[in-house]
């Protein structure tokens, strides 16, 4: 059975075909498309063998149409490339394929223009709108016309010679299909989408990407995540308040680290313990633990926060503060002792219950079947983001369910669920909330792997920390 690289094995087994019920259906984005296609190839399934099935189908339904004079249009990105493979297996019929010469051609387009090259097909490169004259000829002759010009990958106008091509096929008279996507401009007859539509009035070809790729988290996930502007200023990556501590004075400083670690840019710690970490900025509540008396100061810090995580190492003698401070959050992180009724909810809360805290706000005990877990955990994320955190983590948003598999025996070590809080709140600065749990979920699991591996036991919570960013951002692809 193939897994992510370095992922635990077994779990999909258990998850059986039944989870084929979280699938999600409906329009994808792109983004999220890429994410499902990283996520793919991780597990075995290249983007060659994915663009072959595309192609194949895009064949298939030209075919079905019963037209023998084809012209294809091909970019030089992955589009092209299923474009090129439709002609391949088209090459029984009277076809042409008009391409983009010049540099920017993907690997895989390459890897179709070289096998094209050697099939009876009729090849015309074209590098500015002067060259379309020499081939316009194939326009009036052609009774269908593929789109295969961009892709997911267009928007706005087209520049050219893609726009001359785009205004040609549409006055062609010929049946119009598009692949995945209609290039900007042109309205086709038929549009194949490959696994989920782009747009709606889509037909959709199943090309063979596995279940896990889009219902568990991966490589694919590191996607999301949008490098740094260059001219960015302090606080441009998130403020995240942690408010937590007293009884349990490492909890919330944990959380902390994890939130910097995770591209946080202002981390404090409203607490009344204090820890000589220079790295954050403490806020001292005085007192032995937090109070009513702290709210007024809490709800200030909260204010100019992003992101609250709240609970670390509270005790049970403060929730009716973290009730109130919730209600007046835009977003925050619920996590250890606030885990209680009533459940504090903020404008948008992730929640990050472990077995236990989970039949605490829910009365009901995780079942050890992942698909039943993942329905309870599905029905209890009714007032925001749920991360049931397990041997394999469930995080539902209430309508979505995601699996992950990473983590190591050895992240049983108090202090890791507060590392995970703080990755889920830096993350939650930038990105939405169901996208922020699954993408903490997974690099925090990844680090414990790292450590796991390096050491083989006797984790330290901060091993944990100081791996996040090699995770996070130097295995994350770059967008």
């Amino acid at each position: 059975m193939l897994v992510y690289p370095g992922m635990k094995t077994g779990t999909m087994a258990r998850i059986g075909k039944k989870c084929r019920e979280f699938q999600e259906g409906g329009i994808i984005s792109h983004a999220r498309m890429r994410a499902v296609d990283v996520n793919a190839g991780a597990l075995g399934v290249s983007s060659l063998q994915l663009m072959e099935s595309a192609g194949c189908a895009l064949a298939d339904l030209v075919r079905s149409l019963g037209r023998d004079r084809i012209l294809i249009l091909c970019g030089k990105g992955n589009n092209g490339g299923d474009g090129m493979v439709a002609a391949r297996h088209l090459q029984d019929l009277d076809v042409t394929c008009i391409y983009l010469e010049g540099d920017g051609m993907s690997p895989e387009c390459k890897h179709q223009f070289a096998t094209l090259s050697s099939c009876a097909v009729e090849l015309a490169g074209v590098r500015c709108r002067d060259d379309i004259r020499s081939v316009g000829k194939h326009f009036s002759h052609a009774t269908c016309i593929v789109d295969a010009l961009l892709g997911t990958g267009g928007c706005g106008t087209p520049r050219e010679p893609i726009r001359t091509l785009v205004q040609k096929a549409g006055s062609s008279g010929a049946v119009l299909v598009s692949a995945d996507v209609p290039t900007p401009g042109l309205v086709p007859d038929h549009i194949l989408a490959f696994h989920r539509p782009k747009v709606e009035g889509s037909l959709v070809a199943d090309i063979g990407i596995p279940l896990e790729a889009e219902i568990t988290t991966g490589p694919g996930d590191l996607t999301i995540l949008q490098k740094r502007d260059p001219g960015a200023h302090k606080g441009a990556g998130g403020e995240v308040l942690v408010v937590g501590g007293g009884p349990y004075q490492g909890a919330p400083y944990l959380a902390g680290l994890g939130a910097l670690r995770a591209g946080a840019d202002i981390v404090k710690i409203a607490s009344p313990v204090f820890e000589p970490i220079p790295d954050l900025i403490y806020e001292r509540l005085e007192g032995d633990r937090i109070t009513t008396h702290h709210l007024d100061t809490l709800q200030d810090l909260a204010e100019a926060a992003d992101v609250v995580v709240m609970g670390n190492g509270l005790g049970d003698r403060s929730h009716d503060v973290m009730v109130s401070l919730a209600s007046q959050c835009e977003k925050a992180v619920v996590d250890a002792d606030a885990l209680r009724k009533p459940l504090p909810h903020a404008s948008d809360t992730i929640y990050t219950p472990h077995a236990g805290e989970f039949a605490r706000i829910t009365g009901i005990k995780p079942p050890d079947d992942l698909y039943s877990r993942a329905k309870k955990v599905k029905s209890a994320a009714r007032h925001g983001t749920m991360l049931l955190k397990g041997s394999v983590d469930v995080i539902s948003d209430g309508e979505r369910v995601r699996f992950n598999r990473t983590g190591s025996t050895i992240m049983t070590v108090g202090g890791t669920g507060d590392v995970l809080a703080g990755i889920a709140g830096a993350l939650f600065c930038r990105l939405p909330a169901f996208e922020s749990a699954c993408l903490a979920a997974y690099v925090n699991g990844r680090a414990g792997m790292a450590v796991e591996k390096e050491f083989g036991g006797g984790m330290l919570p901060t091993d944990l920390t100081d791996r996040i960013p090699l995770e996070l951002f130097q295995n994350g692809v770059e967008t």
